[in-house]
């Protein structure tokens, strides 16, 4: 699932009711437009798109003197779909990053020991890549390629080793009891 339509889902939720605008301004405030470019376009395709399939109902229609906005809140299966993509995101190290930014900024809707085991198991996987990409910085050039290819796998190296640090310091920040999460 993407970014958006994670981001969008989880808003629903945690707002109860919402229409377009509303999620637009909240996901607004969270700076999503730019960690996640989400743009409201994007927002109201999403909200029709998750309606179509079933994840989110429309629960009426207002009109306070401009144009008509549809409420939606989401359905049980729009919330199975919800929390199953936002356990991928901060358990799957392959994820984009912009799908590991919305499940951090949905972090809330989570159960505290369920998210110390996702972000765990992606500390895993993320500390399984640094050997192989560390070895890349020395091979690149011992394959042929031009010796600034390794360039590139110092960028990776240095990317990975980011976020193996800062879910580490995430985990911690968890396990000694910061944020509100679910429970």
């Amino acid at each position: 699932m993407s970014a958006t339509r994670m981001l969008v889902l989880g808003v629903v939720k945690l707002v109860g009711e919402a229409h377009g605008y509303q999620v637009r301004r909240e996901l607004t405030s969270w700076a999503a437009d730019k960690w996640a470019n989400v743009q409201p376009g994007s927002i109201y395709h999403a909200l029709k798109s998750l309606a179509r399939e079933g994840l989110l109902e429309p629960v009426g229609t207002e009109s306070d003197g401009g144009p008509a906005r549809t409420s939606y809140r989401i359905t049980p299966e729009g919330d199975r779909e919800l929390m199953e993509s936002l356990g991928g995101a901060l358990a799957d190290s392959s994820r984009p990053l912009d799908e590991l930014s919305a499940g951090v900024a949905l972090l809330m809707l989570m159960p505290r020991e369920q998210a110390l085991v996702l972000l765990k198991s992606r500390l895993v996987g993320l500390t399984a890549q640094v050997a192989p990409t560390r070895h890349l910085v020395g091979v690149f050039p011992e394959m042929g390629k031009p010796a600034h290819v390794s360039e590139l796998a110092r960028l990776w190296l240095v990317q990975l080793e980011g976020q193996v640090r800062w879910t580490e310091e995430l985990i911690g920040r968890l396990e000694a009891g910061e944020y509100d999460l679910r429970d």
